[in-house]
């Protein structure tokens, strides 16, 4: 009579504190989306330099929640999905993390001192990307409502695309070879940190196509 026996569900618990690692982790995206706005909006090298320490503060808490989680997986015998998408999924979000933390290291340690107009526009569609993620992470436990968060990031991908394209297409038109190739060094970080924005939703697209 297993069904009338409480204690067979205490048998097989599933460890749900992963919903919370994954809701921090993406919180964490916010937050230094948010800081790359500041950075635009710093007037001077000195105060660039502030936000840049703040960025890469936050880089080494994802660095952190990364290692939780993994650390979680390693410990936990039931997990709420498969291990190796927990894994992946994780590693993803670091990646989006990784990727906005080195474009404000290059702005950095370039010590550029005005950015190209359309790197505003870039900024604004990784803060949209990274807001979108922290909504859907929260999602992962009831895997619900979860196909319009994958398709408008996929969207937005695409707008950051063209846009790349456009953005480095304009630099070129620059006479300063070096400093086209810092510009573009920066701004194919941006663009990295899109698509790995997107590489965090066709993970939990996957995993919601195995758990339905």
């Amino acid at each position: 009579m297993t069904g009338d026996n409480p204690v067979a569900f205490r048998l097989t618990p599933k460890e749900d504190s992963f919903y919370g690692l994954f809701a921090i982790s993406a919180d964490h995206l916010v937050a230094g989306a948010r800081e790359l706005t500041n950075l635009l909006a710093a007037t001077d090298l000195e105060s660039r330099a502030t936000v840049v320490q703040r960025i890469r503060d936050l880089e080494h808490e994802a660095d952190e929640a990364t290692h939780e989680i993994t650390n979680r997986v390693n410990s936990s015998f039931i997990t709420p999905f498969d291990r190796e998408d927990i894994y992946h999924l994780a590693s993803r979000l670091d990646d989006c993390m990784d990727h906005m933390e080195e474009a404000a290291d290059l702005i950095d340690l370039y010590q550029v001192k005005e950015l190209p107009h359309g790197v505003a526009k870039q900024i604004e569609i990784l803060a949209r990307m990274a807001e979108l993620t922290a909504e859907a992470m929260p999602r992962l436990r009831s895997m619900k409502d979860l196909a319009t968060y994958w398709i408008e990031i996929n969207r937005l991908e695409n707008q950051a695309d063209k846009h790349y394209r456009r953005l480095v297409a304009n630099l070129f038109d620059d006479t300063d070879a070096i400093h086209v190739l810092k510009m573009k060094d920066i701004v194919s970080a941006f663009e990295a940190a899109a698509d790995a924005f997107e590489a965090v939703a066709h993970t939990v697209e996957g995993i919601a196509v195995k758990e339905s």
